[in-house]
C-alpha cells in the first residue's frame, strides 16, 4: 500500500511533468479546452480550471480529495512542460473544492485565497447538518497568500484578476477572471446543477448571494464563459436567470422572516412556486435562507426586534 507521503510525492512529480505511474483506482476526468491554454477539468463533478503556459501553471480549485490522482493525471495532460511557477486559487474553503491542495502544494504551488478562507481552514468548524466539528485542515492544505479585496497577476499573455464576493456562499468566496480569455470562475456562488447552498454558519446569506451575482454580471458580456464550482459552464443569460430567481426568493421571504416564519411556513406559503427551477431539498434551502437572514437581521428592517 502506498503511504500518504509517497502519494503526495508521486502526485507532485506527475504535476510538474515527471513520470507518474498510472493509478488503477483513478477514473478518467473530463477535459474541455476553452482556449489553446485554458482547460476545464471535471473530476467527480467538481470543476477545476487549468491555464498552462510556459511561464507558469494557474489552477482554480483542486477538486475533492478522492479525485486528486485523477486531477493530477488530467493536469499533466494539459501541462506537458515543466512550469516555472504554479499558482492555485481556492474559490472558498469547502473540502470538495480544496481536496487536492496538499498534493499541489507539494509540487511547489502558491495557494491564493481570501483571508477568511484561510481562517476557516485553520479552525475547527461546527457543521450543523452533520452535528459535529470539522477538524482544521493540515497546514500544507491552507492558503499561504491571502487578500481582502482584489488582486491581479499576469502569466504569459493572460491577465488574471480576482476579487472578494461578500457572504455569497461562505464568508470567503472569490471570483477568478481570465480577462483575455473571457472566462470567469465563480466557485459555488453560481449553482446551475444542484440546489444553491448558503453556508450560513460561515457567513453566507441570500442577500449576499444576490449582490455577488449582480457584481459578477457586470464583468460579463454575451461571450463570457462562466465556470461554477459544480455543473456545466454558464452563459451570462443563465447567470442572470439564476440571479433573478434568488432575488425573487429574497423578496418573497423578506416579510415572512420578519414575522418569525420558519422554513416550513415559507414552504407552505409557496415562496418557491412558479420559479423556473426546482429544488431537490426545498426545506433545507429555505432553512438556510431563514438562518442566514436572521444572522443579518439588521438588514431586514429598522423595526425588527
Amino acid at each position: 500500500m502506498v503511504d500518504r507521503r509517497e502519494f503526495l510525492v508521486g502526485a507532485a512529480a506527475g504535476l510538474i511533468g515527471l513520470a507518474l505511474p498510472p493509478s488503477g483506482s483513478a477514473q478518467q476526468a473530463a477535459t474541455t479546452r476553452l482556449t489553446d491554454r485554458l482547460s476545464l477539468i471535471t473530476a467527480g463533478g467538481t470543476n477545476v480550471l487549468a491555464y498552462a503556459g510556459a511561464e507558469g501553471l494557474v489552477l482554480v480549485d483542486s477538486g475533492a480529495p478522492a479525485q486528486t490522482d485523477t486531477l493530477m493525471a488530467a493536469v499533466r495532460q494539459v501541462s506537458t512542460s515543466r512550469p516555472q511557477s504554479i499558482t492555485l486559487f481556492n474559490t472558498h474553503w469547502h473540502l470538495e473544492n480544496t481536496g487536492g491542495n496538499e498534493a499541489i502544494r507539494a509540487a511547489g504551488a502558491t495557494i491564493v485565497a481570501h483571508e477568511n478562507t484561510r481562517l476557516w481552514m485553520a479552525t475547527p468548524v461546527w457543521s450543523p447538518a452533520e452535528d459535529r466539528y470539522r477538524q482544521p485542515r493540515p497546514a500544507a492544505a491552507r492558503p499561504d497568500k491571502t487578500f481582502y479585496d482584489t488582486g491581479s497577476m499576469t502569466t504569459a499573455n493572460e491577465r488574471v484578476e480576482y476579487g472578494y464576493l461578500i457572504a455569497a456562499h461562505t464568508s470567503g468566496d472569490i471570483y477568478v477572471r481570465f480577462r483575455d480569455a473571457n472566462v470567469l470562475a465563480v466557485g459555488d456562488v453560481a449553482s446551475p446543477a444542484r440546489d444553491p447552498e448558503l453556508d450560513w454558519f460561515t457567513g453566507a446569506w441570500i442577500g449576499g448571494r444576490v449582490d455577488a451575482m449582480a457584481r459578477l454580471l457586470t464583468m460579463c458580456d454575451d461571450r463570457t464563459r462562466i465556470v461554477p464550482g459544480y455543473g456545466p459552464v454558464m452563459t451570462k443569460a443563465q447567470l442572470q436567470a439564476e440571479h433573478d430567481v434568488m432575488k425573487t426568493v429574497y423578496d418573497r421571504v423578506f416579510d415572512l422572516v420578519r414575522k418569525g416564519d420558519e422554513s416550513t411556513d415559507m414552504l407552505k406559503a409557496g415562496v418557491l412556486n412558479g420559479l423556473p427551477r426546482t429544488w431537490k431539498d426545498p426545506q433545507r434551502f429555505l432553512y438556510d435562507v431563514q438562518k442566514g437572514l436572521w444572522a443579518h437581521h439588521n438588514k431586514l428592517s429598522p423595526d425588527v426586534v
